[in-house]
């Protein structure tokens, strides 16, 4: 995923996790606000709680990989952090991927789409 994707400051995470809205899965809670730059970004949170630095940094790979595929998808133009949980480190890829799109549509960024 291209680095101008991604929110990176301290300030929009912020703004983001205050004004935003939330949708909840087992395996992820994305929050959603309206967004400032000219596209969308994602913000990614692994905490201690999914493990230690490894398994932080695979769930990270993950979720930069799915967003890489569902982007395009996009109908709005939002700010989101994604926060990872714990029962993220035992869900397949598929699992977690399936988890995201449906959190995406309850949001209204992504139109309705079955394709994995």
């Amino acid at each position: 995923m291209n680095r101008k994707y991604w929110i990176t400051s301290t300030n929009d995470f912020k703004r983001v996790r205050l004004s935003g809205k939330s949708y909840a899965h087992p395996l992820v809670v994305i929050i959603c606000a309206k967004g400032t730059a000219e596209n969308s970004r994602v913000g990614l949170i692994t905490g201690n709680s999914i493990g230690k630095a490894v398994r932080r940094n695979k769930a990270r790979r993950r979720l930069r990989m799915i967003f890489g595929e569902l982007m395009p998808e996009f109908t709005s133009c939002v700010d989101m952090v994604v926060i990872g949980r714990p029962a993220m480190d035992r869900a397949s890829y598929v699992e977690i991927k399936a988890a995201i799109r449906s959190l995406l549509e309850r949001a209204h960024v992504t139109g309705k789409n079955d394709s994995l």
